[in-house]
């Protein structure tokens, strides 16, 4: 016996919960897959409850790590799933903190009980990779479509940063970038109802194509309190009410910086500033974030201040707890 098929064999020694048919013979899995002492297995998760599958994962990997040669086991979930909500997070430049929000928002929504998913649509300069500790994992493939690739997080996501070399650069015109977007945004992502896409700075072709060929259900921008950073951030406004996508609000980034020594509160990039352009603009200030060392460093080492119980939590809870009530609005009381 071949080590796939002894592979195979060993997966198909697992029932499925609904046939009660091996999963291979049941079409629940498809033959694993070896890769460096790894095996990896897709597994349709339709119909099955979160305990279902979470038994059915261990399962799995049991199953598997008996196979000689196995040390670990990669599952990747699929289920077919209705029209997904794309957030779009954008800034009218760059080095205001997108992707630190970004990823901390797909964090904290987890944590609140969302399905959600992240796009890294920076294509020219991904950098959710390692802000979510993925540096060096490529997605697996169904068909002609990517698998998201896990983390430790629950939240799973896609970057150019997975398929490509570390520092390579891409040097592609804007259609092709483009093109890469949608293969992003119509991956396999499950259960995922809501993906945070993580837009590149300014307002360029990937805005152009999501806009236009993905159709996002709304937009929050991101700033520092700098007013620099705010006309900026005022043409990222301008290009989706061009559109018609609704912008959700406005983030403050980088907003007062505590001095770890005297506690003293200082604003480099001023005060007030993103909460002032909101209600200008007559937009929802959806929350500032502080200039901390903290996020940086945590930042730096792929663990999202949004997935601890620390304070620094909190301002990406708040923020998350803004755009679920945009989604998901309480029904008007009737008198």
């Amino acid at each position: 016996m071949t080590s796939n098929d002894a592979l195979a064999a060993a997966l198909d020694s697992v029932a499925d919960p609904i046939s009660g048919k091996g999963l291979v013979a049941s079409g629940r899995a498809a033959p694993p897959r070896m890769a460096e002492a790894t095996a990896s297995v897709i597994l349709d998760v339709t119909g099955l409850s979160t305990a279902a599958r979470e038994a059915l994962e261990g399962a799995i990997k049991a199953a598997l790590l008996t196979v000689p040669g196995v040390s670990a086991v990669r599952v990747a979930m699929t289920a077919e799933k209705k029209a997904r909500r794309l957030i779009a997070v954008g800034s009218g430049k760059g080095g205001v903190g997108k992707s630190t929000v970004s990823a901390n928002l797909a964090v904290a929504l987890k944590r609140l009980g969302a399905k959600v998913g992240l796009i890294d649509a920076d294509i020219y300069g991904p950098s959710q990779a390692r802000l979510m500790a993925t540096e060096g994992m490529r997605p697996e493939a169904e068909g002609q479509k990517m698998i998201p690739v896990p983390t430790s997080f629950g939240v799973p996501m896609l970057s150019m940063a997975h398929l490509v070399k570390p520092g390579q650069a891409i040097a592609w015109r804007g259609p092709m970038a483009g093109n890469a977007l949608g293969q992003l945004v119509d991956a396999h992502w499950g259960e995922v109802d809501t993906l945070i896409v993580d837009l590149p700075p300014g307002t360029g072709d990937i805005q152009l194509s999501l806009i236009q060929k993905h159709k996002p259900k709304g937009a929050i921008i991101v700033s520092t309190p700098q007013d620099l950073a705010l006309i900026d951030a005022t043409r990222a406004i301008d290009l989706f009410n061009q559109s018609t996508v609704p912008i959700i609000g406005l983030v403050e980034n980088m907003a007062g910086y505590e001095c770890p020594h005297c506690h003293a509160i200082s604003d480099p990039f001023g005060a007030g500033g993103g909460e002032a352009a909101a209600a200008a603009m007559g937009l929802p200030f959806l929350g500032r974030i502080p200039l901390e060392i903290a996020i940086r460093k945590a930042s730096d080492a792929g663990t999202p201040p949004a997935a601890g119980g620390e304070a620094h939590a909190q301002p990406f809870l708040d923020i998350a707890g803004h755009l679920l009530g945009w989604l998901n609005p309480a029904p008007a009381q009737r008198f």
